[in-house]
């Protein structure tokens, strides 16, 4: 096997064959790791600036100390990490489907995985973070946990592109509103990566649900296409007196 490409690690799940690769870049002159599921890229370590930004974002809308967070989906662990640079933060709960995902983490193949399973405030979950808002089709993580000031959600490519069908009622009415009722402390905030620009209907629906409702764009060079990229964030606060615990 050539010294610029490695295949990690190789498993089938109920998702499909899920691998992690590393590679050497020649172009951005960097080591490279990649998650793909099937032929699809759930996550590379070259483009991760929307991913920090959506945590950042988030962190900034809320208010008060030891604060509870929960990200669903744990990738290659960059949301993670940015939530646990943040001082305003007392524990951290990552959800992921993925228990092989996990597994890479705390066994060191992914070069984040010893950073988050050494910090004592973050717990790697697995469970369906969709089930916990009445969507999904697989379990709900046990113990059930209790509500959080932040929510960070970066699992599907949009609302309108997901990994799997269960997915989609995430992004419905019903589903947002069980996340803002079950998932968040009143005046808690729930914020959303898409790869997508930013879609209209899906933020008036936002905005139906949560009191303050933003789409941000976030571009970063991409010399692959010798342009910028961009990805969306959506940030909505749910009604409330605030985020202070």
């Amino acid at each position: 096997m050539s010294a610029r490409f490695q295949e990690l690690d190789w498993r089938t799940t109920p998702m499909g064959e899920l691998s992690l690769r590393r590679r050497y870049d020649p172009l951005f002159r960097a080591e490279v790791h990649e998650i793909k599921l099937g032929d699809e890229f759930l996550m590379s370590s070259l483009f991760t600036v929307a991913e920090v930004e959506m945590a950042r974002l988030a962190l900034a809308e809320a208010e008060g100390t030891d604060l509870r967070v929960a990200v669903g989906g744990l990738g290659l662990g960059y949301t993670a990490q940015a939530v646990l640079e943040a001082e305003a933060v007392g524990s951290l709960v990552v959800v992921e489907t993925l228990a092989e995902v996990i597994d890479w983490h705390r066994q060191g193949l992914i070069p984040l995985g010893p950073e988050l399973v050494r910090d004592p405030r973050c717990r790697l979950v697995h469970g369906d973070f969709f089930a916990m808002v009445g969507a999904g089709s697989g379990a709900v993580p046990e113990p059930a946990p209790e509500p959080f000031h932040v929510v960070l959600v970066d699992i599907d490519h949009s609302p309108s592109h997901v990994l799997d069908p269960g997915h989609a009622g995430l992004y419905t009415d019903e589903g947002l509103r069980h996340l803002r009722d079950e998932l968040l402390l009143p005046g808690g905030v729930f914020a959303l990566w898409s790869n997508d620009a930013p879609d209209e209907d899906f933020t008036e629906l936002l905005g139906t649900v949560f009191d303050r409702v933003r789409a941000e764009v976030v571009s970063f060079p991409n010399p692959i296409q010798e342009r910028d990229s961009s990805n969306t964030v959506y940030l909505a606060v749910s009604p409330g007196t605030g985020t202070g615990g």
